[in-house]
């Protein structure tokens, strides 16, 4: 596996940061996810990865945190600006400067914020739905005539987010095989929603006929008719995405201008209707017409591969043909807080005890310097 030996930390944190960790696990890494005390995780983006529970709030968790991170290769770091500056774990404490030398130098310091750091909107909180509505995506998706949709959280966090990162992150390894030095690795949402979106927001800048004119009239964003989802008759959709002539031709035997969109419109949406989504995916299968059913995730599970809710590992090289991951949970799909933790303790020669109160703290068995 190509990142087999490569020791990863990652603070829990939300959709992004546990998708650039994913990525590097499914890959090979030793990913070790840190936990707070008493603080529930829900994060399904666990495979392969362990968990340890530390108190950041004690000198002891940071001696701890500093430890792991210390012989770590990579750290991915999902807080705000300045978070892990406060607890004593910024970049400045491991790597190498002019004012000292850090304890880990070649560690690869990845960061994920929302907003660019030198923006106006730096210090603020923010999700998915405000990434995507500064950097320019959100005015130009589908929707209603009054309002654009956004697509789940799949272009900022996903796209913007963790894939930049994760991207990041192995372009800085392959730097440090050069320098031998790591590096700060800086990753926000917006500006990750912009480069992923290179492609439609030149064309929405221009006089393209992709998504030049005004929302909602364009070949990609619901304007064409030949590109847009239908209702059939038991409810379920179909795709129809045939933006060539050879593959209109191939769906329906005809011509049409643009001015015509309407009435092709209003004749697919009540053709569709007339049967069920099976019967018109049956019709289509086969053909180059660009037209298939829209799947249920379950359904689509089924069409992999793998037969399973959980997306395999992507992409597949020839020599890794197979991924093998340890169980992460006891039982259902998330990581259970601390599963792993006298596990990892134990590998850096660490042991967890309780005094009076029973609030957890950590012990040293080798001298760490708080």
């Amino acid at each position: 596996m190509a990142l087999r030996g490569l020791s990863v930390i990652e603070f829990a944190g939300l959709a992004p940061g546990p998708f650039a960790g994913l990525l590097l696990a499914h890959h090979g890494a030793s990913v070790i996810r840190i936990d707070r005390p008493s603080s529930p995780n829900t994060d399904v983006l666990c495979a392969g990865k362990r968990s340890i529970v530390l108190d950041l709030k004690s000198p002891a968790g940071i001696a701890v945190a500093r430890r792991l991170i210390a012989c770590a290769d990579v750290l991915i770091d999902p807080f705000r600006p300045g978070v892990m500056e406060k607890m004593g774990l910024g970049p400045k404490f491991f790597h190498d400067s002019e004012g000292g030398v850090g304890v880990n130098d070649r560690l690869i310091y990845a960061r994920i914020a929302g907003f660019p750091s030198d923006g106006p909107h730096a210090s603020m909180a923010g999700h998915e739905i405000n990434y995507l509505a500064l950097s320019g995506v959100l005015s130009i998706l589908p929707g209603t005539r009054d309002k654009p949709t956004f697509p789940l959280n799949l272009l900022a966090d996903f796209a913007g987010g963790g894939l930049m990162c994760a991207t990041g992150i192995l372009l800085a390894l392959v730097e440090r095989c050069k320098s031998d030095r790591g590096q700060v690795v800086d990753v926000n949402m917006v500006s990750g929603t912009r480069y992923v979106s290179s492609f439609p927001l030149l064309h929405a800048t221009s006089t393209s006929p992709l998504l030049g004119g005004p929302r909602g009239s364009n070949l990609l964003d619901g304007g064409a008719p030949f590109y847009d989802v239908y209702t059939c008759s038991d409810g379920k959709w179909m795709s129809v995405g045939c933006l060539e002539p050879q593959f209109f031709i191939t769906f329906i035997d005809t011509r049409t201008r643009k001015e015509d969109w309407p009435k092709l419109r209003t004749f697919l949406e009540n053709g569709f209707k007339t049967k069920p989504r099976d019967y018109w995916a049956s019709l289509f299968h086969g053909l180059d017409a660009c037209v298939v059913p829209v799947l249920t995730p379950e359904e689509a599970a089924l069409l992999d591969s793998s037969r399973s809710v959980r997306p395999p590992p992507l992409p597949i090289s020839q020599q890794n043909t197979t991924i093998c991951l340890r169980t992460v949970a006891r039982s259902g799909m998330v990581l259970e807080p601390g599963l792993h933790t006298q596990e990892v303790l134990g590998e850096f020669g660490l042991f967890q005890s309780r005094d009076n109160t029973t609030r957890i703290t950590w012990c040293v068995r080798r001298g760490i310097q708080a």
